[in-house]
């Protein structure tokens, strides 16, 4: 080979590259560009008003993640029809929930050289009660039934409950007298009956049975636990291992969560399952693939739940007793909360 033609296809090589590498900067850059525009097969969303208020009929709010102006807010829809219009709110959330009157709304403020976040408690017409600063990045939010407590947990470090290199920051206030514990790891820890300290611990993903109990994880020696908290008595007991992102059924008798199971990628390692709390047995769903996410009771039977899809997510449910098939129940959303 030449010398001529080895620098003819060195410099083929350098525009080929140098082509596909502008290809993929325009068809980022296009993608990015719309975000802002409402895409023809998507969701209708439009302006209007909304409540956290029963109205009529039973309702489903959700972070809107289809493409146009109303991404990222705050949107509803009929729950028997999620498929539906939605009318979007203008209150933009990165995590959220909300029952009884009260939303919990957190929130990213893009700064010129890093991003902060804050949790937001909005009233019944999405208006800000209280802010308060948060630690990180948000990952999980909950208000009690009662609309009296609210909760999250935000990512100090890390970013994926996946693997080890994470820390997490969870906090409950109180709505009626807006005191806070900004950090569940300061309970008194009771593991297999005894008290327990260790300087690994974790806490995220509350979930209220009322406004003094709840149930959350703990994570320690490199384990995962579902512990019971008592607000007043600031104590975390543990209750079964191998439990991650609690949610308690409506009936109070169930919790629904993402287990590590042998055999699965370390990068997707969870499925869903159900632990009745009586009789500690547990069930897995009907949902085979690796959930991410804190599930949500629609009712005493049906479990909502996130996974990827072509926007960010969409919303999945699927029976809780093991029985039936996973279905998508709306594309495009995710942080539901039922009202009414």
């Amino acid at each position: 080979m030449t010398r001529t033609t080895r620098l003819v296809i060195l410099l083929a090589a350098v525009l080929l590259l140098g082509g596909v590498g502008t290809g993929a900067v325009l068809y980022a850059a296009h993608r990015s560009g719309m975000r802002d525009e409402q895409q023809a097969n998507g969701p209708t969303v439009l302006a209007g008003t909304v409540s956290l208020r029963p109205t009529s009929g039973r309702r489903l709010l959700v972070r809107n993640l289809a493409w146009g102006p109303h991404r990222d807010e705050i949107a509803t829809v009929p729950a028997d029809d999620p498929q539906g219009p939605r009318t979007a709110s203008g209150v933009k959330c990165l995590r959220f929930h909300a029952a009884a009157g009260t939303g919990i709304c957190l929130q990213a403020v893009h700064g010129t050289l890093r991003d902060t976040y804050r949790a937001v408690v909005l009233d019944a017409h999405l208006r800000e009660r209280h802010r308060f600063a948060a630690a990180g990045i948000p990952t999980r939010a909950r208000v009690s039934p009662s609309g009296h407590m609210a909760a999250w947990t935000v990512f100090v470090s890390g970013d994926s409950y996946a693997g080890t290199n994470f820390s997490t920051r969870t906090a409950i206030v109180d709505t009626r007298t807006w005191k806070i514990d900004d950090n569940l790891e300061t309970f008194r820890i009771i593991k297999d009956g005894r008290s327990y300290r260790a300087a690994d611990t974790n806490i995220w993903g509350v979930t209220f049975a009322d406004d003094d109990r709840f149930y959350a994880t703990l994570a320690t020696g490199g384990k995962t636990y579902l512990v019971r908290g008592d607000v007043a008595a600031r104590t975390l007991t543990t209750l079964h291992r191998n439990v991650e992102c609690p949610s308690l059924s409506p009936d109070g008798t169930r919790i629904a969560y993402k287990k590590r199971v042998t055999g699965a990628s370390p990068d997707a390692p969870w499925r869903l399952y159900v632990l009745n709390l009586r009789s500690m047995k547990e069930t897995a769903t009907a949902e085979q693939r690796n959930i991410d996410d804190q599930a949500l009771w629609a009712d005493d039977s049906t479990l909502v739940y996130a996974l990827p899809g072509d926007y960010g997510s969409d919303l999945w449910t699927v029976p809780s007793d093991g029985t039936g098939r996973a279905r998508r129940l709306m594309t495009s959303a995710v942080a539901p909360a039922y009202l009414g």
